[in-house]
């Protein structure tokens, strides 16, 4: 199952709080501004600094 629509017009970046963008091939969230990765686990967006991946 992926994120809704919805959902991801909600989610902002907890660093920044900008825009998150969806990549659906590698499950993932990321902030452009951040230079953050943030992954998904079980549907749930982990949206935490201290685990994200910076890129």
């Amino acid at each position: 199952m992926a994120l809704s629509e919805e959902l991801l017009e909600v989610l902002v970046c907890p660093k920044c709080k900008g825009k998150l963008t969806y990549d659906k091939e590698n499950n993932r969230l990321i902030c452009e501004e951040s230079r953050l990765m943030y992954r998904i686990e079980d549907d749930i967006p982990i949206l935490l600094i201290e685990e994200a991946e910076s890129f």
